[in-house]
């Protein structure tokens, strides 16, 4: 216990002595200039989902199953729901054994069409040896004329086995798109989700009998919001020239940049305001669609006093600074703070003039005066 005692006492005497020695050290200052910040005018905004989508069936059936309900987190490419597939899969049974029948048919018109070449050639060989021997003339003109007749039979034989090769290969490809079309009918009795999201509505029930185009749910994706807003007609070239804003949020106090504009290029009959839609960064947390924000607007610029937050003092309900005067003693004096800017710098709205000097470290400037407070008290005594 008195080991912790001295050590206690010994640190304390140290933070004593470093303080003294900080509070001799000259004060840092900085003269407040003349800073540009953006003029911007508030105006309220709504989150939106940019992808917001209704699923609906592509096949015909009874809802089998209902995998998710209004307000559940969807994966991208989980089943949201499944159709009876009894009718689809026979189709698919069917569309393959035409596909088998089809290729079938296709090998016997391949081989008759190859046998049909292999006569034909037989027939050609076999009259150019009568064509010889006629010319000899060994042969009579009538066994010519059969030979010749025969090599002209074989050829139309190979057309036509030709022809019903080629249409039974066609018959394959007719049956081989009708086997993909029975399995894409098939696939459609899962309905799949197209992105990441929520769902916000249910449309059917299960068992429920539903055709081709109905809608199955409406889901939206949180992953990419928007804030839509009304602009006035006098600020709208404004906005357009600047194209930049922040969203602030009301519940958390937070404030972000927006990434891209969308200013619809007409008028509302009858308000006169322009639609204006600001996107968010990717991903943002604790901003939820249908949430009613402010949207800040920059549309122009004025010369303001800023300070760095690092400057500014706080003192219960007191804000202010240690202004530096000519004798260079730091004084503290209230002032009132506007909005905060980007770069981390908070605007001056009253207690400060342009010229004025104060101190870059209150700290270093609150035991600057108590030390020159001390000296006076000691000069007095």
């Amino acid at each position: 216990m008195i080991n912790n005692y001295k050590a206690a006492l010994f640190g304390l005497v140290a933070l004593l002595q470093t303080a003294s020695l900080f509070a001799e050290i000259p004060l840092q200052t900085h003269v407040i200039e003349k800073a540009e910040v953006p003029l911007v005018k508030v105006l309220n905004g709504r989150i939106e989902a940019v992808n917001r989508s209704t699923v609906s069936a592509q096949t015909n059936g009874s809802i089998e199953t209902l995998n998710y309900d209004v307000g559940d987190l969807v994966e991208k490419s989980a089943v949201i729901a499944r159709i009876k597939s009894r009718s689809q899969q026979a189709g698919l049974v069917q569309a393959k054994a035409s596909v088998s029948e089809a290729k079938a048919s296709a090998a016997r018109a391949k081989a008759t069409y190859r046998s049909a070449q292999a006569r034909s050639e037989e027939a050609a060989s076999n009259f150019q040896r009568v064509k010889k021997i006629y010319e000899q003339k060994l042969i009579s003109r009538s066994e010519y004329d059969r030979s010749a007749a025969a090599t002209k039979s074989a050829k139309a034989e190979v057309g036509a086995a030709k022809a019903a090769y080629e249409a039974t290969l066609s018959s394959v490809t007719a049956a081989q798109a009708g086997q993909t079309q029975a399995g894409e009918q098939l696939g459609y009795t899962e309905i799949l989700a197209p992105y990441s999201g929520i769902v916000i509505e249910r449309h059917v029930e299960l068992g429920e009998v539903v055709s081709e185009g109905k809608p199955i749910m409406t889901g939206i994706s949180l992953d990419q919001l928007r804030v839509s807003s009304d602009v006035p007609q006098s600020m709208i070239n404004a906005v357009r020239k600047y194209k930049k804003a922040s969203v602030l949020l009301p519940e958390s106090g937070k404030k972000s940049a927006v990434t891209s504009f969308t200013i619809f290029p007409y008028a509302d009959s009858l308000t006169n305001t322009f639609k204006v839609r600001a996107k968010f960064p990717e991903k943002m947390r604790d901003v939820y669609p249908g949430s009613f924000v402010k949207i800040a607007f920059t549309i122009g610029k004025k010369t303001e006093i800023t300070l760095p937050e690092s400057m500014i003092v706080y003192r219960g309900e007191v804000t202010g600074v240690y202004v530096v005067d000519k004798a260079g003693q730091p004084l503290l004096r209230q002032i009132k703070l506007g909005q905060r800017i980007d770069n981390n710098k908070i605007v001056v709205l009253s207690g400060l003039e342009f010229g004025e000097t104060i101190a870059v470290d209150p700290t270093h400037a609150t035991l600057f005066l108590k030390r020159a407070i001390k000296q006076q008290e000691t000069a007095h005594e």
